[in-house]
């Protein structure tokens, strides 16, 4: 039996999601898979991403991983990394791509207008670097984890969502975003905690551990 799967559809940082989760659990058995079977089976499921977000749903489907993460999502610990979060929406305006629908809202671009700080400084899209993370919400992925901790950021669309309990993480550039989402036996999260140095292996050895 295979403690994680960490989803292997050719788009994710896959290599770097390993080794934090080896890191922070060496007694697990930890396999990059790109074998729907192998996802099924797991106790725990991993989905990172990177990339644009059309091109992740295709490759996704071509490998026939689509119905696989559904189910991971819907009975199983699941975290979802970047468009790992993202593709749990209902849609994205990056290419109007559909997403699985497990989660109401919508994916939606950083807007220019909205791209200047206090002091009228300008800035760039995608948002690359570190952010505080403020927990809007308590959790168990929360653990050990100061509510102002900074993690690593790499994107240009973050998700809108009507349904404000599955918010449980919010950053600023410079308007407020959603940048973390749970429900049930689902957490996902915008930024990497796999290149979060101490917050986010802290993350990662909390939902290795985490019985929803």
């Amino acid at each position: 039996m295979t403690d994680i799967a960490i989803v292997d559809y050719g788009m994710g940082n896959l290599r770097s999601v390993h080794k934090a989760l080896e890191h922070v659990a060496p007694n697990a058995s930890i396999v990059v898979t790109n074998d729907p079977r192998e996802v099924e089976k797991a106790d725990r499921v991993v989905v990172p991403g990177q990339g644009a977000m059309r091109n992740c749903m295709h490759e996704l489907e071509m490998c026939g991983l689509r119905q696989a993460v559904i189910r991971a999502a819907e009975c199983k610990p699941f975290l979802g990394i970047c468009i790992g979060l993202q593709m749990l929406f209902e849609e994205s305006e990056e290419g109007h791509t559909a997403g699985l629908n497990i989660l109401p809202g919508k994916v939606v671009r950083f807007p220019e207008s909205a791209m200047n700080t206090a002091d009228g400084e300008k800035l760039k899209v995608p948002h690359m670097g570190w952010n505080q993370v403020y927990q809007t919400m308590m959790h168990p992925l929360w653990d050990g984890i100061r509510e102002d901790a900074r993690f690593y950021f790499v994107h240009s669309y973050y998700v809108e969502t009507p349904d404000v309990t599955s918010i449980v993480g919010r950053s600023h550039y410079p308007m407020p975003f959603t940048c973390a989402v749970a429900k049930d036996n689902l957490f996902a999260v915008q930024f990497h905690p796999e290149k979060s140095q101490s917050a986010g292996l802290m993350l990662l050895s909390n939902f290795a551990k985490w019985v929803p």
